[in-house]
């Protein structure tokens, strides 16, 4: 008898065309759309499916959703319930743990709650900046006092940058606090609410923490001063599955590019898989993904900047399926069904990849974050992609991810973070060196190339 799994979409995680497959190839899937799939890919998915059940117009949350993802599950006679979303995970934790299902577990709440995830790593002494909640304005100049400013203003319940900003003195606080929940309140619009009730307004102030590539990374070497291990907890053991790293960030910290596989010296990569096994170990989790995000620093120390209970998003499980040939999202069916789970003997390294590839940011500014000068619209179409690559090099637009074409590009704002994102491109290339190179050419000559595109039509359209 086929396994049944109730399969809770929102926003965030994987791409839905990509996910559904995987795990519609471990049972029948019944789809719990708390938002509508992107309608370029809405057939496909929807080709997966055995039930679509649209909860998009209910816009539930905290105990609420909890309960909607109960009764379906049981009307589904789920085996599982599954999610990818960053917005999802805490409701769907508590369902599977009132169906007796496996799941994330009680502490699911020390992944998303980020003043949570601080104090867990404070006890046990994980490298993770020093912080304080802020609830008001008030708070935000006490920790200023507190803290080494300049400090990190962020939402305690956020992911993708947005409403990040940073503050360096008092004088600053009421136009960053100011701008940050105007930047997250406009998210949660076209979003999800956040997970709990009120939690919109839950903030928290870190210093940032000095990043340093020097001591890791021969010259810069192209990256970024932080990266991420991904991996999987299954029946509560932590199983690291490799390294992705970063392109370098733009102003504040907004993401533009991960790359797989990391090339770092196996001796460094496995300094990194012990932190990101302390980090995830003190967050007590019981069955899903995880993404930890760690800083790098000088002296080849490290801090963990956060864990979340679910995958990376963008292209990364793409990534991480072309480059190693394993399936996190096939994995974590797997492992929520309680069947075996292929997974690999140790964390892999660029000993163990076959080519590189890239998740990139299509974003209006250049690879150090100067924003395009011109206001134009995306139709990928017009891109003459090897003209800016390596030959071999095959760049894909992620459709679930990116805006249709004639869509204008949104302009990069300092508070947007990845809400500023035109979409996502998926970049293959024979080795990291290529990808790395390729993907600043493409945040560097995309501008020109748009701009260059859609002139040419404008000019045919003249001529015919």
């Amino acid at each position: 008898m086929s396994s049944q799994i109730l399969f809770v979409h929102a926003r965030g995680g994987p791409p839905l065309d990509y996910a559904l497959p995987r795990v519609a190839a471990r049972g029948q899937v019944h789809l719990l759309a708390l938002q509508p799939p992107p309608p370029v890919i809405a057939q496909e998915c929807l080709s997966h499916c055995t039930t679509l059940i649209p909860a998009w117009e209910q816009r539930r949350h905290g105990d609420d959703l909890t309960d909607l993802i109960v009764t379906h599950a049981r009307l589904a006679g789920a085996d599982a319930i599954y999610t990818l979303s960053e917005f999802a995970i805490t409701a769907v934790a508590r369902a599977a743990e009132r169906l007796g299902l496996p799941g994330a577990g009680p502490n699911v709440l020390r992944s998303r709650d980020k003043r949570l995830m601080r104090s867990a790593w404070e006890s046990a002494g994980v490298p993770s900046p020093r912080f304080r909640p802020v609830p008001d304005q008030g708070a935000l100049r006490q920790a200023l006092r507190d803290l080494t400013p300049p400090l990190l203003l962020k939402s305690a319940w956020g992911s993708g940058s947005v409403g990040q900003l940073v503050v360096g003195s008092a004088d600053g606080v009421a136009a960053a606090w100011a701008d940050s929940h105007a930047a997250i309140a406009e998210a949660a619009k076209a979003a999800l609410p956040l997970a709990e009730p009120g939690a919109i307004g839950d903030f928290l102030a870190e210093e940032i923490i000095p990043g340093s590539t020097r001591s890791w990374w021969a010259n810069g070497a192209g990256y970024g001063d932080y990266l991420s291990v991904e991996g999987i907890v299954v029946a509560g053991a932590y199983h690291p599955v490799c390294i992705t790293t970063r392109l370098p960030t733009i102003p504040p910290f907004t993401e533009t590019g991960n790359v797989a596989p990391c090339v770092l010296p196996e001796d460094l990569q496995r300094i990194v898989e012990s932190t990101a096994r302390q980090a995830v170990d003190a967050l007590g989790l019981s069955t899903g993904g995880t993404h930890t995000e760690i800083k790098l620093m000088a002296g080849r120390q490290l801090a963990v900047i956060e864990s979340a209970a679910r995958f990376g998003g963008a292209m990364i499980a793409g990534q991480i399926e072309h480059v190693y040939g394993y399936d996190l999202v096939g994995m974590l069916a797997d492992a929520l069904l309680g069947a075996p789970v292929r997974l690999p003997d140790r964390m892999l390294t660029d000993r163990d990849a076959q080519g590189a590839a890239c998740s990139l940011s299509l974003i209006g500014t250049d690879a150090a974050g100067v924003p395009w000068t011109q206001d134009l619209i995306w139709n990928a179409d017009l891109v003459d992609w090897s003209s800016m690559v390596t030959p071999g090099t095959r760049v894909d637009v992620v459709p679930a991810f990116t805006v249709p074409n004639g869509t204008p590009m949104p302009r990069y704002e300092l508070s947007s973070g990845n809400t500023a994102l035109g979409g996502i491109l998926f970049l293959r290339a024979a080795d990291a060196a290529t990808v790395v190179r390729d993907a600043r050419a493409v945040l560097n000559g995309l501008e020109h190339a748009l701009a260059e595109g859609s002139r040419e039509l404008v000019t045919l359209e003249v001529v015919t």
